[in-house]
């Protein structure tokens, strides 16, 4: 592979990547504001400028203070160049920190902030702004301004998601580009020249596509913030911990940013991974961290109704075992969940083997209720997470549905049901068949029909309470791990289902997620080779 120099380090690229792709590549950050890896090039913030110190060096006149002549007189120096727009070439010598560079982004620094609010204490991008970040490090100078700020317009409603406050932005256009270049609708512009420029939104519309989101997560100040994550934490506090998108079959790989002290999840950020998301999340997948605190499930419960009451200790699993004991066990139907890991669904898949039962199904949402739009861009047409991870913790094809159990249920076949997980295709009124069962038993860490439907509700932990792994569409099996910690005496699904297993006189034998994980894969190796048998045969 060709390489150059940067600061001394031999950097590898690959033809047609600029100076600052292969930087980046190799780990190596060149001060940058309008830059970013999924973006096209703009090349107007001038912060990546840097020295090519081989070849025939670009001249630019300048003047320069004769001390003999006692006056300015003309000269050249070697012109800069942006380490973003210039294109890599086997052996060039490039510095990025030496001292014209250093006062070329020093000026740089000094123009931004000339018109700049400083509001640090204020602003909720503190802790992770380029701005404050690179004022520290490339110019730690007082302003030298004297006169009366530029102001601008401040908590402009760019549309639902999304307030601008366009003096402390500084005009890198990424925001712009997101939307043109990623969303595919270009309602952000620019307006006016030099100190007066500002973004603007196209007449008569909103920003409202569903990657609003995305512009304020590329932003490198604080001039665009979300209207749900604003004034709500300091970033400093928050801990992050590597997450999996259960908003629909795509599984973008996220950043699960939560607070320690509290053990709340306040937002999701996309974290790159080319195979699947690139840099990017849809406004609805970044939204998901919500279903952490909404509508969750905290007490094990028994009876229905108004005789429905808490639970406790050991009580709620001993009345499941002994509601699913009175039923023969091959009319036990199981239901898997879309909406659970892998583990989770596998652990039950165990289970039913262990009754004898082949009456498996399969719940998750249905897009067309749910209102779920896909596109071309990231939002599968699945909005179920795991789809694929139930079907094969299950052996293979799982093609039965709730609309199957139901019709199973009239027809005598299936006389008690175990639930994993909320989301079912039905609401409440049509799952009422399992409301005339004596025992339905929900493994669920959220409310929902198939819960309320429930003779024993069981809570287990949320996708941010433990660690586990998704099957995208494509395939690829994504894990990710706990972030909060769960509420006392929640456990994750499989334990709960081991625990379930045990109280009805079977031991599945999970030595851990590993141990899961290992048999998980056999089980898709078995899967795979019975597929080519038939597909022989």
């Amino acid at each position: 592979m060709s390489t150059f120099t940067l600061n001394g380090k031999e950097v590898p690229f690959e033809a047609g990547e600029t100076i600052m792709q292969a930087a980046w590549r190799a780990g190596i950050e060149i001060p940058h504001y309008c830059w970013h890896p999924g973006l096209s090039i703009a090349a107007n913030c001038r912060m990546c400028l840097v020295h090519i110190e081989s070849g025939r060096q670009m001249a630019m006149p300048i003047v320069k203070w004769d001390e003999k002549k006692k006056a300015y007189v003309p000269d050249t120096k070697p012109k800069l160049t942006p380490a973003c727009q210039q294109t890599a070439a086997e052996g060039m010598v490039i510095s990025s920190e030496s001292a014209e560079v250093k006062q070329a982004q020093s000026a740089v620094q000094e123009l931004l902030l000339l018109n700049h609010p400083v509001d640090c204490p204020i602003c909720d991008q503190a802790g992770e702004c380029k701005l404050q970040d690179y004022y520290y490090e490339h110019q730690s100078t007082a302003k030298r301004k004297l006169t009366e700020p530029v102001h601008k317009p401040k908590g402009v409603r760019f549309g639902p998601t999304i307030v601008y406050d366009a003096e402390r932005c500084i005009m890198c256009t990424r925001c712009i580009r997101v939307c043109d270049e990623l969303a595919g609708d270009p309602v952000l512009d620019m307006r006016e020249r030099g100190n007066r420029n500002e973004i603007t939104v196209a007449q008569g519309r909103e920003l409202d596509h569903r990657y609003t989101l995305m512009t304020e997560h590329v932003c490198p100040v604080g001039a665009l913030t979300s209207k749900d994550f604003r004034f709500k934490a300091r970033v400093w506090f928050l801990k992050s911990q590597e997450g999996v998108c259960s908003g629909c079959a795509t599984g973008c790989n996220t950043h699960v940013d939560f607070d320690p002290r509290y053990g709340k999840v306040y937002r999701l950020r996309p974290r790159d991974n080319m195979d699947v998301n690139k840099f990017w999340m849809c406004d609805d997948g970044m939204m998901t961290y919500r279903r952490q605190s909404e509508d969750r499930v905290l007490a094990a419960t028994i009876g229905r109704g108004e005789a429905r009451v808490p639970a406790f200790g050991d009580e709620p699993v001993a009345r499941a075992a002994q509601q699913l004991g009175a039923v023969t066990s091959n009319k036990i139907g199981v239901v898997l969940s879309a909406q659970h890991s892998n583990e989770d669904n596998y652990a039950l898949a165990q289970l039913a083997k262990k009754l004898g039962t082949t009456k498996l199904y399969l719940a998750g949402l249905d897009a067309e209720r749910e209102g779920w739009v896909a596109d071309a861009i990231l939002r599968s047409a699945d909005p179920n997470p795991n789809t694929a991870g139930a079907r094969l913790a299950a052996g293979g094809a799982l093609d039965e549905t709730t609309e199957d159990l139901l019709q199973d249920i009239l027809g005598g076949e299936v006389e008690a049901v175990i639930a994993l997980g909320a989301a079912s295709l039905e609401n409440l009124a049509e799952l009422e068949a399992l409301t005339k069962l004596d025992a339905v038993v929900s493994l669920t860490s959220h409310v929902g029909a198939l819960p309320a439907t429930a003779s024993v509700v069981l809570p287990v932990a949320s996708v941010f309470e433990t660690h586990g792994t998704f099957v995208n569409a494509k395939g690829m099996s994504q894990a990710f791990r706990r972030a909060v910690t769960a509420q006392a005496g929640i456990e994750p699904g499989w334990k709960t289902v081991a625990d379930l297993a045990r109280a009805m006189g079977h031991d599945l034998a999970l030595g851990g997620l590993q141990d899961i994980r290992s048999k998980l894969a056999k089980t898709a190796a078995e899967s795979v080779a019975a597929s080519g048998a038939e597909a022989r045969a």
